[in-house]
């Protein structure tokens, strides 16, 4: 495969649609965007940065709209935002 051809095929590949994700694949898919978060951020080109972002945003959404009432650990809560 030439160069052209695998930047052709990287440029496209823009993942699953997230609404067609059983929500265990769902879970999946933001555990490991969240588990290459930093080696994305530190060491990834600005392209790789970019895509990361966009599909974290995309599965996010996505679960945030599946489950609006989501548990929130009270714990966790505080006054200092």
């Amino acid at each position: 495969m030439s160069d052209s051809e695998v930047g052709d095929r990287v440029g496209t590949e823009q993942g699953i649609d997230p609404s067609g994700l059983a929500d265990d694949d769902l879970l999946r898919e933001l555990g490991s965007l969240h588990r290459t978060r930093l080696a994305t951020l530190r060491h990834g080109p600005d392209a790789a940065l970019a895509n990361h972002l966009r599909r974290t945003a995309e599965l996010e959404t996505e679960y945030l709209a599946r489950h609006p009432g989501r548990e929130v650990d009270p714990h966790r809560l505080t006054q200092d935002f």
